[in-house]
């Protein structure tokens, strides 16, 4: 696999393990026992700390991305291994 492939694919882990690890570690103001603001969500967080949040999601991100590796140096799962529908033996034209 060449490197700008393997980048490509490494930036795409990455944007999917945001939405992945975003959720955790999140508190509310009302869980923290502040003062709620008005016009903001109830949901919203106390506190946005993003170079926490970009650590944690590098560090899922490269541990995916090993894992892909892995996986496409060693063929653990292949295509063929996850065929639900025994399509591995039609001919295609």
């Amino acid at each position: 696999m060449r490197w700008t492939s393997a980048l490509a694919i490494y930036v795409l882990f990455w944007s999917f393990s945001v939405f992945l690890v975003l959720p955790f570690g999140v508190k509310t103001t009302r869980e923290v026992g502040g003062e709620h603001v008005p016009g903001q969500a109830e949901s919203a967080p106390h506190e946005f700390r993003s170079g926490r949040t970009a650590w944690r999601v590098t560090v899922v991100a490269t541990v995916l991305f090993v894992l892909f590796q892995l996986n496409y140096s060693y063929g653990w799962i292949t295509p063929l291994s996850v065929d639900l529908f025994d399509r591995g033996n039609m001919v295609t034209r």
